[in-house]
């Protein structure tokens, strides 16, 4: 008898679940009845469910919709504000905090300071006294809150509690748990260029697998298959910034040379010329000859390492980062090289910009617990 209840439990939530992703499928709402035939469900059982998801306050009533005769129907949507998540990007000198509703949308988001530390306890003091300032300062209900996720810049182990390598951040104790103990909220550790991939995948659901490159202080990335990030045996899928552009070329950090990181990280551009990525790009575009003959020779290995990512991939490449918000002026020159390099195209129009070229790394690690949520309910 137990079983039987359980079973018909869960198929009543699972019910549920169709109709409440039907509804978050459809953005400009749905009537009880469209929501019925587009299900194959029966008027009562959509009008239950509706009234129990009402109720829960994760659906609202938003408007009628155009009437073809009789009543107008009552136009219901998911309350995307209903619950949200926080995604916290760690870098060496920062934390990077961003509170995300239930349909990604950011609804709040600041960058902070914190010391430069070899302790992840000491850490997570801080991060712990960040996080409720902001959730303080904003004025987020911390009952809403599905959870903490944190990107960070290094190779995780199998089961994410221990960094394997993270040079940037130059920690001493690289296990993760007493930084997520400080936080009175579920917590998960993801891979900073994975967590941008996987927000990149979210904005662009009609394709199936991409392949996300990062260009920033580092050059990273991510493979996402049929939604889902693809780690590798070791994983380390997706490090694409130390394909080699230039056999025996400029060093790179990771103490190789050629590395598609050595010549398109935003220090090329702005370290190492003692400005900052704002001034080399106005420069650029005030026609500046050294800047335009360095941007050149960028964007030529750019195209060297994005014609490798879709030789082996054969699949979309999104570039974000910070530094893709300026490549839009740039991007058609960016295919005709890419093109150049790949026997099989002519356009190179897979290559695509991110849809989220500031937040994307805090977004995608928040997005962990949006679907979890979106998939239990």
């Amino acid at each position: 008898m137990k079983k039987l209840h359980q079973t018909a439990t869960e198929r009543r939530r699972m019910t549920r679940n169709r109709i409440y992703r039907c509804l978050y499928d459809t953005p400009e709402g749905c009537a009880k009845q469209e929501l019925a035939d587009r299900l194959g469900l029966s008027l009562p059982t959509v009008h239950q469910n509706l009234s129990e998801l009402l109720r829960a306050e994760l659906v609202r009533a938003d408007g009628v919709r155009e009437s073809t005769g009789g009543r107008p129907a009552a136009r219901l949507r998911v309350a995307e504000n209903a619950r949200f998540a926080l995604g916290v990007s760690v870098s060496g000198n920062h934390f990077r905090l961003l509170a995300a509703n239930l349909r990604l949308e950011e609804i709040a988001y600041r960058k902070c300071d914190h010391p430069r530390t070899d302790d992840t306890a000491c850490l997570g003091r801080w991060l712990a006294e960040a996080t409720e300032q902001f959730l303080t300062d904003f004025g987020l209900n911390r009952e809403k809150l599905l959870g903490v996720g944190i990107a960070l810049p290094g190779v995780l182990d199998a089961e994410r509690t221990r960094l394997v390598s993270a040079p940037t951040l130059r920690l001493r104790d690289p296990d993760l748990r007493p930084l997520a103990d400080a936080l009175p909220y579920p917590c998960v550790f993801r891979n900073d260029a994975t967590s941008g991939g996987y927000a990149e995948w979210f904005a662009r659901q009609d394709q199936a697998s991409i392949a996300y490159l990062s260009l920033e202080g580092g050059v990273g990335g991510a493979v996402l298959l049929d939604g889902a990030p693809y780690a590798g045996v070791n994983g380390r899928s997706g490090e694409f910034g130390h394909i080699c552009v230039e056999p025996g070329g400029l060093p790179c950090p990771c103490g190789r040379q050629g590395c598609l990181e050595a010549y398109c990280s935003s220090a090329r551009l702005s370290t190492d010329l003692g400005i900052t990525v704002e001034q080399f790009f106005a420069g650029l575009a005030a026609g500046n000859l050294a800047y335009r003959t360095l941007w050149g020779d960028y964007l030529e290995h750019l195209a060297t390492g994005i014609a490798a990512i879709r030789m082996a991939l054969d699949c979309d490449v999104v570039l974000g980062g910070y530094l893709a918000q300026h490549l839009a002026p740039y991007l058609p020159e960016l295919r005709r090289l890419v093109a150049r390099r790949d026997p099989f195209d002519d356009e190179a129009a897979y290559v695509r910009l991110g849809q989220y070229p500031r937040h994307a790394v805090p977004l995608g690690v928040a997005l962990h617990f949006i679907r979890q949520f979106l998939d239990q309910l």
